[in-house]
């Protein structure tokens, strides 16, 4: 779900979808209100991609000004980042297309997980996910610590 807190949008939850044949995805609605203006869509860490509101785009590219200060791996780093990343609208219906280049990198095929990661919303190939974060799941689900 997306909520408003404290002038901010939050995400969270969880939802499967599916890519249409024209690379489009229909965001849940819960998290649809922040993205009235439209998002900025990028690669992400652990091979998944980010949907981020303006707000939200502006502090990343923040972040990465500063850190492409710091040596050559990060302006690289930022480089990739930046062109990568696209702003992207939603119709009428919610949906959204998602550039091929995006979908191959994060493996989106037909079904997607679509997560709710705080400050951004995350896309997902289920296998990919599983393999990724199912093992910090499963340590949750038993209680066991770092």
């Amino acid at each position: 779900m997306g909520e408003r807190g404290i002038g901010v949008a939050r995400f969270f939850g969880t939802y499967e979808h599916t890519v249409d044949a024209k690379g489009r995805l229909i965001l849940p609605s819960r998290f649809r209100g922040p993205f009235d203006r439209g998002g900025y869509l990028s690669q992400n860490l652990d091979g998944c991609l980010a949907l981020w509101t303006p707000d939200q785009f502006e502090r990343q590219m923040q972040e990465m000004e500063e850190r492409e200060a710091t040596g050559r791996a990060e302006r690289n780093q930022a480089r990739v980042w930046a062109s990568n990343s696209h702003e992207v609208e939603l119709d009428r219906q919610g949906r959204m297309a998602i550039p091929a280049r995006l979908r191959d990198y994060a493996g989106l095929e037909e079904n997607v997980l679509v997560i709710g990661v705080i400050n951004r919303v995350e896309f997902w190939d289920p296998g990919r996910y599983q393999e990724r974060v199912g093992p910090e799941e499963q340590r949750l689900a038993e209680g066991l610590e770092d």
